[in-house]
Formats: structure tokens, sequence, C-alpha cells
């Protein structure tokens, strides 16, 4: 597909009055596998590319929320008054996808950079026309602001008559759900520099420091209620009586015995994840010198 750009391209940075009534107020829910897709994307781009496009996929819950679960790159070639994408090899991996997984369907789109432009319009024209009210996910992998920000919009077209006068995107809020493992690798994603990677000890250390953080904050709230200087809530009482609920009634001499055994497998998996990587390491030496000689 080619198409020349002579879109108007209008930006809302958040949901408003003026957006039009046509266009619901969504929710896109994003699952940390596809943002790490589109880094890895971006990455192994063309050197002469300066973003990566490519398809969400994923479901449309009960509620309206946009449930964005995997995605794939797209090949394009843009330049500033004209964009083509490869339509066959879209065709043909939405047709892999969905042998391997018949309920992620197309919902979206993804682009590599900061907002909207006219190329952005035009991609966008086409995969409305693949699905219905598609969301279009843009990931700033150029950290304009200091951080790999990530938003989402949907489209709708600004007519007077029978003529369209430009293409509305308007931000919708955006969900990102992941656990604690995928936070750690998440959180690096945004830095803009690490000196390194943590190792399964440093995040797990991060997530204990991030844990007394949120318990420490849950204790000033729960005394600050309680001495009267803030008005309970009880939405967040629910949600503090739930998380005590949760968790199990031990002596705590038998809770301090689960958790060292649980950090003790946890050592000894790395120890064996170790020896492995040692043998390996050292078969390969040796079939290279068997190979040499």
């Amino acid at each position: 597909m080619a198409a020349a750009s002579e879109h108007t391209v209008l930006q809302f940075v958040a949901p408003s009055s003026t957006a039009s009534a046509t266009t619901p107020v969504l929710t896109a829910r994003i699952h940390p596998l596809v943002i790490f897709n589109v880094c890895d994307c971006f990455v192994r781009r063309p050197d002469s590319a300066e973003r990566v496009i490519g398809t969400l996929l994923g479901s449309i819950l009960p509620d309206g929320t946009v449930d964005i679960r995997n995605s794939y790159a797209v090949p394009h070639n843009e330049s500033s008054d004209q964009v083509a994408v490869d339509i066959d090899y879209h065709h043909n991996m939405l047709a892999s996808h969905l042998k391997v997984n018949p309920k992620e369907v197309m919902v979206g789109w993804y682009s590599t950079g900061f907002g909207v432009n006219g190329g952005s319009a035009l991609i966008h024209d086409f995969y409305a026309r693949e699905a219905t009210n598609p969301v279009h996910l843009t990931v700033d992998t150029g950290f304009t602001n200091g951080e790999g920000t990530i938003k989402a919009f949907v489209s709708s077209n600004l007519s007077l008559g029978d003529r369209q006068l430009a293409a509305q995107f308007q931000e919708i809020p955006v969900d990102l759900r992941m656990v604690e493992a995928e936070r750690v690798g998440f959180d690096v994603l945004k830095a803009t520099s690490v000196d390194k990677l943590p190792n399964d000890l440093e995040g797990m250390e991060l997530t204990m420091e991030r844990l007394l953080t949120l318990i420490n904050d849950v204790y000033k709230y729960v005394d600050s209620v309680v001495e009267g200087q803030t008005s309970p809530d009880n939405n967040i009482g629910r949600f503090i009586a739930d998380a005590v609920a949760s968790l199990p009634k031990l002596p705590p001499q038998v809770f301090d015995n689960l958790v060292n055994d649980s950090l003790q497998d946890q050592l000894l998996l790395l120890y064996l994840s170790s020896i492995t990587r040692t043998q390996l390491s050292l078969a390969e030496k040796l079939n290279t010198a068997a190979q040499m000689l």
C-alpha cells in the first residue's frame, strides 16, 4: 500500500469535551510483552528507518477495555509525503497468529516516536479498514521527555459536509499490567541509561524495597485516619482488608522458615544454572579444540 500524505492531524493529549461523539473513550490495557516487542523491533530496524510500526493483537473486554497482549512488526517505507506498508506481510503474519491463537484479533497498531504525524494518519486509515475503531499505540524510544513515554490514541475524522478537514487523534488512558519481575525489566527500559542489568538477587532486593515503601505508606495512611487528620475512604479500607486477609495465618517462626526455604531454593537454582553454563562453556571449548586437532 502506498499513499500520499494530505492529512491535517489534530492531537488531543487528554480526553476532553471536544472529542467526537462517535468516538467512545476507551482504556488500553497493555501487557509488558508488547512493549518489549516494540523496543526489540526498534533496535533491529534498518539503518535508514526512523521509526517502526506494527500490528497490535488482543481482544475487546465486555467493559470496552482494549486488552493488548501481543504484537508483530510490519515492514514499511515512509517519507515526508508518502507511506508504503507491506500489506501482504501483514496479512500473512495475522493469519499465522490467528491459527495459533484465534482469540487474539487485531485491535490496532503501534509506532515508535513521540506523538502522531501526517504519516500516522495514513497508516491509521489502513488499519481502520482492517479493524473497528483501532487503537494507535506510541512508544517514545527517543526519550523525548527523559523516559520512554507510552501513549494510546483513537482517531476520528473531522468533516464539513462531504469534505474531510482533519484526522483527530484523541488520547485514551493507558493501563500497564505487569508482575514485579516484569516491572524490573520495564524500569530498566524506561531509564535513559543503566550501568548494568540487575541480577535475580538485585531484582528481589528492589522488589522488597518497593514492598517496604508501600507498607510504610499504608501505615502512615492508617495512622492519619485514626488520628482524624485524613477522612476515611471505604475503597482503600477494603483494599487494605483484602491484602491483610490474603496473608497466611501462620506463627512467625513458621513464616520465617517458609521464606528462608524459598530463598534457599532460589539460590540453589542460581547455583545449578551457573554450573550448567560453566559445563556448556567447557564443552564448547573442548569441541573447538578437538576440531582444531
